[in-house]
């Protein structure tokens, strides 16, 4: 039997997403954003509200970051999800995630995350979706595997999980995408 919750925002998994951006002035800031995602094979969307800073700085300057959120840095991660920086000017700092500009757009990368995606504005949509061209994913050297790739083990991503307001690391390998539905043909 199967029990009905109604309408809910429940996609499993949410990854969990910091866009990184600067400010009018050159102030860094980071938002953590659960909803967002891939929208074509070279761009992002983040659904975003038209109060947050990070629209208007992503608006301002053209580009943004979005770094996928570790197990190691659930806290600072967590933070930036909860603090305005209309609010807290000091956010970044408090977060202690350390600002580095992007060689390709004008926007930050962050030390502690390991894996990014550096993106260029291309328009908000009707219902103030943000849409990113993606020009470079960056990964830290440490968290690659043997094929020069990321490898979940070492990278530890978190998801958000919305029934209950939980972070989960994802990582275990279950099978092969594109093979194993293959011993049904």
């Amino acid at each position: 039997m199967r029990k009905n919750f109604g309408s809910k925002p429940w996609l499993y998994p949410l990854p969990v997403l910091i866009v990184g951006t600067y400010s009018p002035d050159g102030a860094a800031d980071a938002m953590n954003a659960a909803w967002g995602g891939l929208y074509d094979a070279d761009k992002v969307v983040l659904c975003l509200s038209a109060g947050h800073r990070t629209t208007a700085n992503i608006k301002a300057r053209g580009a943004f970051t979005v770094s996928f959120a570790d197990a190691a840095h659930l806290v600072p991660a967590d933070y930036v999800g909860m603090v305005s920086a209309n609010s807290e000017p000091r956010k970044l700092e408090k977060s202690g995630l350390h600002a580095v500009r992007s060689e390709l757009v004008d926007a930050p990368l962050f030390q502690e995350l390991p894996v990014a995606m550096e993106c260029r504005f291309l328009k908000a949509t009707e219902e103030g979706n943000i849409i990113g061209e993606i020009v470079n994913v960056s990964a830290d050297e440490g968290v690659l595997g043997a094929d020069g790739k990321p490898d979940l083990a070492k990278f530890r991503p978190i998801s958000f999980e919305p029934a209950h307001n939980a972070y989960h690391v994802l990582g275990e390998k279950v099978g092969n995408a594109f093979q194993d539905g293959g011993a049904l043909k």
